[in-house]
């Protein structure tokens, strides 16, 4: 969700004003979201490189988050939205982590919408916790080294019980993935748009669904096989 910043400077705004935009934009996804049936999304909201920026910017997005979770948490419950925060949360106060744990366990049992929020989260931190995990269970003996492989590491990853990640946004106008979800991207389509993120509507969401809607996605095969298989 990349542009609220530059958002806010084409309008002479402190970037804290793009932020408030933005989460207008997180609102207006995930109704998108449950309009059209998706039932999953990740959002990427604090990485954990984002604790370099400016302390003032980075304490008024806490303060944003907090009074987002006391307001939304309800209602998207009410839509049978489950929330789920990946990351290492226990970077954060103790008060916003204890915000995030009871919206995690309110809406544990919905099924409507997987709701992923990404903070202090990072792809190369997904994967070493993982390995860091795997490796305990190694050291406990419940797996051997050699057994080890794709399929045995990807349940220590985060979303790991969730379907494989179709189609992967990002908006404002870079093209690279910052460290989001590597491991579980690897077949995603990527969609990069020029548009700011407080920018990014129901129309825009929909050009990036039919980009989607005409891609071959091969897998490895070739066109030939997988008309083959289609037919």
């Amino acid at each position: 969700m990349d542009g609220n910043g530059r958002w806010a400077r084409k309008r002479l705004r402190p970037r804290t004003f793009g932020h408030h935009a933005g989460q207008k934009a997180v609102r207006s996804t995930i109704e998108f979201c449950l309009r059209r049936g998706i039932t999953a999304l990740t959002l990427f909201a604090f990485s954990s490189e984002n604790w370099q920026r400016p302390a003032d910017e980075v304490s008024a997005l806490m303060e944003l988050f907090l009074k987002a979770l006391d307001r939304e948490v309800n209602e998207l419950h009410g839509y049978g939205v489950r929330i789920r925060f990946i990351g290492e949360l226990s970077a954060f106060a103790p008060a916003l982590a204890a915000r995030m744990n009871a919206a995690m366990d309110r809406t544990a049992a919905n099924t409507r919408l997987e709701l992923n929020i990404a903070v202090n989260y990072g792809g190369r931190w997904d994967i070493t916790q993982a390995a860091a995990r795997i490796a305990r269970a190694v050291q406990a003996g419940e797996i051997a080294v050699d057994q080890i492989d794709e399929r045995r590491l990807e349940p220590y990853l985060c979303l790991a019980d969730q379907a494989p990640i179709d189609l992967f946004i990002r908006t404002g106008g870079e093209q690279r993935l910052s460290n989001f979800l590597l491991w579980q991207i690897a077949y995603a389509e990527i969609y990069f748009t020029a548009t700011l993120w407080p920018d990014f509507d129901a129309a825009a969401f929909e050009l990036a669904l039919a980009d989607f809607a005409g891609r071959e996605r091969r897998f490895g095969k070739t066109s030939a096989q997988i008309a083959a298989e289609a037919g």
